[in-house]
């Protein structure tokens, strides 16, 4: 490995322990509590060692949500998405808010971190980088569209109102109001971690 090489791969992890100290410390303490020389301090560097990587603690941010927008859309998600084809408006938009459920269980500090702490930078600063997350966005509005067109869901719902991250709350209450009214549950013995109905689970796997 040549010198210019090596002192890539060290540029590389020095910014990717940046990044990871960033994500914990976002997540455990708000984004709005975590200074630039917090991060320092958790790597053992100097804040400017820092501003040399990231010219501000909104750009670590970025760094991390571009990551996390990638991690949820990873390319096996285009697969899914030709899978979805064969499927009902319900089916496809429950594929949807699986993959998103599924992101949460295997990337809770992203997920945390791009959904939960309402503190963070808004991505619209970041036009070009956060593309396909707008493309992501507005794909999971369009089937929305497409459950009340198909009359799943009433018109009263508004697709770009009703996204994953803005119905968890409203989720979890009406899960919390549905148990206290004695509603039987179709899977009282089965682990919270499972799969989606097996119809669902099958089309996507094809």
């Amino acid at each position: 490995m040549g010198i210019k090489e090596r002192q890539e791969r060290d540029r590389e992890a020095v910014r990717r322990a940046i990044l990871d100290a960033a994500r914990e410390l976002f997540v455990a303490e708000g984004f709005r509590n975590v200074s630039i020389r917090k991060i320092a301090e958790r790597i053992e560097y100097s804040p400017a060692a820092i501003y040399s990587y990231f010219p501000s603690k909104d750009d670590i941010f970025f760094a991390l949500a571009e990551e996390g927008f990638r991690l949820l859309g990873h390319p096996g998600l285009e697969g899914r998405r030709d899978a979805l084809e064969g499927l009902d408006a319900l089916l496809r938009i429950r594929a949807v808010f699986w993959r998103v459920y599924e992101f949460s269980r295997q990337h809770p500090e992203y997920f945390a971190l791009m959904f939960l702490d309402r503190s963070v930078p808004r991505i619209s600063r970041e036009y070009e980088r956060f593309a396909f997350a707008r493309e992501t966005k507005r794909h999971v509005v369009a089937e929305l569209e497409r459950c009340i067109k198909a009359k799943v869901f009433p018109p009263t719902v508004k697709p770009t109102v009703a996204m994953p991250d803005l119905l968890a709350s409203d989720m979890l209450d009406t899960v919390i109001a549905g148990l206290r009214a004695g509603v039987a549950l179709k899977s009282p013995d089965v682990d919270l971690a499972c799969p989606p109905a097996e119809p669902l689970a099958d089309q996507q796997a094809s």
